[in-house]
């Protein structure tokens, strides 16, 4: 079980947590707080212009042309497990990023809290929003933060890949009592490369390392979801792989016990 906070937590430093107390009845564990942190500051200081550039039309290198290819893919995967017209709808982007997905749904008349760790992509994405002519409410800070009220649906793509299961599960059931109706996240599965790529990266220093990508099987998450009281009410009716070269993900789709057990499409 995950280390459980206490109020008396010194701050950990970070671009997006400077002065501000990591407690608080969001916080699911001391482990989830360090990688909190660790992820803040990677993509606010050392990968926000790669990032940039990434979920943009820029010229790129092959190897991040699939996994741009791949990302596109999941998100039109995403998208199509909402509905056409979500006009009265509330939808938290968890881990917006530049802001992307969060776009392609206020296009559909939904209003969008877009909530990412790096306040340098937040005002990426700000910007690319008012391009668009949408509409979005951005915040800098944790996607698990209960003031950002209530909502129909969540997704998190690619938000929640760098989090140990446990802290994944916990993250979602903090969640889930402010979530009327789907929850739309990604893992991605473990593969022997990724492994091993993950346990070659443990010998560098914390310094030279990107945050790590946890692999999830699709059967380890059922049984955690399963194993928590606070999601017994959350149903597991669809997931989708998506592979493009070097990016893997699966997508989930998780929808409260009210909506009934219809399946997202898989195509």
């Amino acid at each position: 079980m995950p280390t459980q906070l206490s109020t008396d937590i010194p701050t950990i430093p970070g671009p997006s947590f400077d002065g501000t107390s990591p407690g608080g009845s969001h916080a699911t564990s001391v482990s989830y707080l360090e990688r909190r942190a660790w992820i803040g500051e990677y993509f606010d200081r050392t990968a926000a212009t790669a990032w940039k550039t990434l979920t943009s039309d820029a010229p790129v290198s092959r190897i991040r042309e699939t996994v741009r290819a791949g990302r596109d893919q999941m998100r039109a995967t995403l998208l199509r497990w909402m509905a056409p017209d979500l006009h009265g709808v509330r939808i938290l982007d968890a881990g917006c990023g530049t802001g992307t997905l969060a776009i392609d749904l206020a296009k559909r008349g939904a209003e969008v809290v877009a909530i990412d760790l790096s306040p340098t992509l937040v005002d990426h994405a700000r910007e690319r929003a008012d391009a668009e002519g949408v509409e979005i409410d951005f915040r800098s800070g944790d996607m698990l933060d209960p003031a950002l009220g209530e909502f129909d649906h969540m997704v998190g793509m690619d938000s929640l890949i760098h989090y140990d299961l446990p802290d994944l599960v916990a993250a979602l059931g903090t969640l889930a009592p402010r979530v009327r109706e789907k929850m739309l996240i990604t893992v991605v599965p473990g593969t022997p490369m990724l492994v091993a790529m993950r346990a070659i990266g443990r010998l560098f220093p914390k310094s030279d390392r990107a945050p790590a990508i946890v692999p999830v099987s699709e059967r380890a998450f059922r049984t955690a979801l399963l194993g928590s009281p606070v999601l017994d009410t959350w149903g597991m009716v669809g997931t989708r792989l998506v592979e493009r070269g070097f990016y893997r993900s699966m997508a989930i789709a998780l929808h409260h016990s009210s909506l009934g057990t219809s399946t997202p499409s898989r195509r």
